[in-house]
């Protein structure tokens, strides 16, 4: 199943209710995907509103269940979501650029430091409490959207940093408040962590690339150098680890068990599998057993 581009999904999606400035989009979204279950990524992190219906998100980290009042912020990379169809789903979306969430951070906490080292968090998704401020935020914004005219660009930007001062200073997820700290401390995102969390997805380098916010060369580049080898190296072999701790924890059969972790092709994925481990996936798992 090819991996969806939520993010330029809807920059490129004409039929939309939304709003832009700079790397920064707003929508009304409605829900038009067919398919029960989705791959989707992002090189853009976004919190989502729920006003009607219901959705899933998960993650490495966890999964989240999404019903009309819920708000969620999810990082960039790649979730899968379920869909339910007894209810339209409808949401409110706002894909926030790092150099927004970098300039709102250092506006409420000043003494956050510039151009660090710090590592980056393990972090995926938070659901966010509801609040009197958010739930203004929402109601303003839904103003907008129904207004026959476009805000102006300097009102949005305030409005959105209006949205990630408030994250920083109402939410009580200390792993979220110390993901965006990281983010207004670091040039470009965590290669490794993008990598580490998303190498089961079928994405081509390219993609990975723009989900680690690099050109295709500087990703390779930067790759060699944390994991001292090539990416297509590296996520053969993860996705070959991670498919031997299926066949011995699960009773998925073995063209399900090369879809989970990241192969198109179940006859490749054999080969490669008997090349490294000695034996085929079938017998990998009665010996195993």
């Amino acid at each position: 199943m090819a991996v969806l581009n939520f993010y330029e999904i809807i920059k490129n999606g004409l039929h939309f209710n939304k709003f832009e400035i700079e790397q920064t989009i707003c929508v009304e979204y409605n829900c038009p995907l067919e398919n029960e279950q989705a791959w989707i990524c992002s090189q853009s992190d976004y919190i989502l509103h729920v006003l009607s219906g219901r959705k899933t998100w998960r993650t490495i980290d966890g999964e989240w269940v999404m019903e009309a009042g819920d708000t969620l912020y999810v990082k960039k990379g790649v979730t899968v979501v379920h869909q339910f169809f007894e209810d339209e789903f409808c949401m409110l979306g706002f894909f926030v650029s790092d150099d927004l969430i970098r300039e709102s951070v250092k506006e409420v906490m000043p003494g956050v430091p510039s151009d660090t080292d710090e590592e980056e968090p393990q972090f995926t998704a938070a659901e966010l409490s509801s609040n009197q401020y958010l739930e203004g935020f929402f109601q303003s914004m839904l103003t907008y959207f129904r207004g026959e005219q476009q805000p102006e660009e300097y009102i949005l930007k305030l409005k959105l940093k209006e949205l990630v001062a408030n994250i920083c200073c109402g939410s009580e997820n200390t792993a979220l408040i110390s993901y965006l700290r990281s983010v207004a401390t670091q040039s470009r995102p965590s290669l490794a962590r993008i990598m580490e969390s998303s190498y089961c997805c079928n994405l081509s380098l390219s993609e990975f690339a723009k989900l680690c916010h690099r050109s295709l060369s500087s990703f390779k580049r930067d790759f060699q150098v944390h994991y001292n080898t090539t990416p297509g190296k590296w996520l053969l072999s993860k996705r070959l680890d991670h498919a031997a701790g299926l066949l011995f924890n699960h009773n998925s059969n073995i063209a399900e068990v090369a879809f989970d972790s990241g192969f198109e092709d179940a006859s490749h994925f054999s080969r490669a599998f008997r090349q490294k481990f000695g034996v085929p996936p079938s017998q990998y798992r009665k010996v195993t057993a």
